[in-house]
């Protein structure tokens, strides 16, 4: 099971002492603000099955693939940390990155191609993720909107797709699925077939209540229905990496879109009693999942981005 630190939120790994704001902060001064030193941080590496890793740090959780034909990864963390990351990958047998796939645009799943694309990493993201790192975005945590700027070309993804592609990579087949909108415009989850397990990208969180990006497209409607879709893909036996957590299985994830299910049908009624969101956000509609999954209002603000996508 889940073990929750009240303290510490899920989606972009951030301390929730927050200022009650809406102050907008780049990318860097985000990195000050929760004193992210990337010079202190170690990355560990977890094999979950032969030839596939996860490699955790600061930011979004990194799968790996690892084999005669190179290395492929899912999410890439933060420039400042790729020389530890590309060290991980080294010691568990690896040369350099061949691919890395991007599950959605944000700046702590998808800064690493700030590095790795100039040196010649293949960068991949659904189409909607390619145009976002295109153009100067803000990702709106409710408590602070972050201006992510646009990548240079070098760094942009290089092959993108529509609903779904596939890699024939390291003797087994890789699927890159997108079942809507979710989390944001753009997910991704890569399905490793060989390896009977799956990437989630911030569709699927394992350290608390998920972010839901309803600015930039994300809905708690699309999280349901692209968790569904990915759920009718896997087996009992299935291995879940989560956008940001420990690596768990599909007990935890079927238990996960229960809870954004019931959340969502309980701010629905609200909305269709005439509640405005403060009374919404007041009735306290997560509490019985808050043991769970941690105390709501350390969360990045997951009712509230629950009514904005139902009211968008």
């Amino acid at each position: 099971m889940k073990k929750i630190l009240a303290s510490i939120v899920c989606c972009l790994g951030m301390c929730t002492v927050f200022a009650d704001n809406h102050e907008v902060v780049t990318v860097e001064q985000i990195n000050e603000i929760f004193g992210w030193n990337f010079d202190e941080v170690e990355i560990t590496t977890e094999k979950v099955a032969d030839g596939l890793y996860v490699l955790f740090g600061a930011g979004g959780n990194i799968a790996a693939s690892v084999g005669e034909q190179g290395v492929l990864i899912v999410d890439d963390m933060f420039p400042e940390l790729i020389p530890k990351i590309e060290k991980a990958i080294n010691d568990v047998g690896g040369g350099s990155i061949d691919f890395a796939i991007n599950t959605h645009w944000h700046f702590d799943h998808a800064h690493g191609n700030l590095a790795l694309g100039p040196a010649g990493t293949h960068i991949v993201a659904h189409e909607n993720s390619v145009q976002m790192n295109r153009v100067d975005s803000i990702v709106n945590i409710v408590r602070y909107k972050i201006a992510q700027d646009a990548y240079p070309p070098e760094a942009q993804p290089v092959i993108s797709f529509d609903r779904s592609m596939r890699f024939h990579f390291n003797g087994g087949v890789i699927d890159l699925i997108h079942a809507g909108p979710a989390h944001t415009a753009g997910d991704t989850a890569v399905i490793f077939r060989q390896q009977n397990a799956v990437h989630f990208g911030d569709v699927f969180n394992n350290t608390g209540y998920p972010f839901i990006d309803a600015d930039s497209g994300g809905t708690i409607n699309g999280m349901i229905e692209f968790c569904n879709a990915i759920l009718s893909e896997l087996n009992d036996e299935s291995i879940v990496i989560p956008g940001h957590g420990p690596v768990t299985d599909v007990d935890d994830l079927t238990a996960y879109i229960n809870m954004l299910t019931v959340v969502r049908d309980r701010v629905q009624a609200l909305i269709e009693e005439g509640q405005s969101k403060d009374q919404i956000l007041a009735a306290k509609v997560t509490s019985d999942f808050d043991e769970e999954y941690g105390p709501e209002e350390n969360s990045l603000g997951f009712v509230d981005r629950v009514y904005t996508s139902l009211m968008n």
